[in-house]
């Protein structure tokens, strides 16, 4: 899949040349406003780009100033249960990498498979398990490990400097689209995983590959499977989104700062 097209286009659209891209989760697309001087490209509208279709996820490039630095925002990722193939989930890291980006800031929803991880639970990813058996091509092998150690400890210290509560884990991801059993929960428990979405690994290995520094951050917006007393459902995973946005946004900018 050529990238050319895309980036021509882009570049024939904005002002600035980011370095840090975020990739925004369910329930998270409004960290945007936060951000100034905004050109918003619909992915619609890019030649190639796969079309996103989860509720949630706008499907925009959002690109501008955050906490002083030029930066560009993915609202609305791309999943493989959607039917797109890897290389197609994984088209907008591609994109952003050709542009120049270095930095590469990815944050999901996630149910929460360690009891200790509540709902509203901030989690910096430090490690993945691959729950759905398969990976992108890869323009080199992915280097570990896939989070960097470094800019996460940086995170981390950030978080204590706002007095942001957060945790460390093991992020598993499954293909979905249906969320996991009690038994594949307690199985993924087993394993070590300690929150399991379906987003974010195809993602970071691609990025990695390509260079990128690449910082993962999960909001557990719900108990996984058997752990909870209520049946599983988006809309939670929606709300909980909202409910610790503030939060989130400011640790997000204070760590692009």
């Amino acid at each position: 899949m050529s990238l050319e097209p895309a980036l021509e286009y882009v570049r024939d659209r904005i002002q600035t040349r980011p370095t840090l891209a975020l990739v925004l989760g369910s329930g998270l697309g409004s960290l945007v406003e936060a951000a100034s001087g905004t050109t918003v490209l619909p992915t619609t509208d890019i030649p190639g780009y796969p079309t996103s279709t989860v509720v949630g996820h706008a499907g925009k490039l959002v690109f501008g100033r955050l906490s002083g630095r030029d930066v560009v925002f993915l609202q609305g990722r791309l999943h493989r249960y959607e039917g797109h193939d890897l290389e197609k989930t994984t088209f907008p890291i591609r994109l952003m990498a050709a542009m120049g980006v270095r930095r590469l800031l990815l944050t999901n929803a996630a149910g929460g498979v360690n009891p200790g991880f509540p709902p509203g639970t901030l989690m910096w990813i430090t490690s993945h398990i691959n729950w759905s058996f398969e990976t992108p091509t890869l323009p080199e092998t992915a280097r570990t490990p896939v989070y960097d150690r470094a800019w996460t400890r940086e995170a981390i210290g950030v978080a204590e400097h706002l007095g942001i509560q957060t945790r460390q884990g093991t992020y598993a991801w499954t293909r979905g689209p249906q969320y996991e059993t009690p038994a594949e929960v307690r199985a993924l428990a087993a394993l070590g995983a300690d929150a399991v979405g379906m987003s974010t690994v195809p993602e970071a290995l691609v990025a990695n590959s390509l260079g990128m520094r690449v910082l993962g951050l999960s909001t557990i917006t719900n108990a996984a499977a058997g752990l909870g007393e209520e049946p599983l459902n988006h809309e939670e995973v929606l709300e909980t989104g909202q409910r610790v946005q503030q939060e989130l946004q400011r640790l997000v900018m204070g760590v692009v700062a």
